[in-house]
């Protein structure tokens, strides 16, 4: 469960990052290598389409990288894992 709230941190991050950025790496060249439209003349929820666009393929990549990296650092022991609380049944 705390991956998935890694995940989606990392993920509105980078989005709002790369809204305000939109040369940050490696959404453009994504943009670019599957042919979409080089510009696109409409808005959306008053943003210039392209640039949300990369804004949503930047918080994914980068989204997933972290939550990778959180993934492996907890498997390997270096961030501890939650312990669930024991029920101590009183007769």
């Amino acid at each position: 469960m705390r991956g998935a709230i890694i995940f989606v941190a990392a993920f509105l991050l980078f989005l709002v990052i790369t809204l305000g950025y939109q040369g940050l790496p490696p959404a453009e060249m994504i943009y670019d290598a599957v042919g979409l439209p080089a510009s696109i003349d409409y808005d959306v929820l008053g943003l210039p389409a392209k640039n949300l666009i990369l804004a949503i393929f930047n918080g994914f990549i980068y989204g997933v990288i972290i939550w990778l990296i959180y993934t492996l650092a907890e498997k390997a022991g270096l961030i501890p894992k939650k312990q669930k609380a024991e029920a101590v049944a009183t007769t």
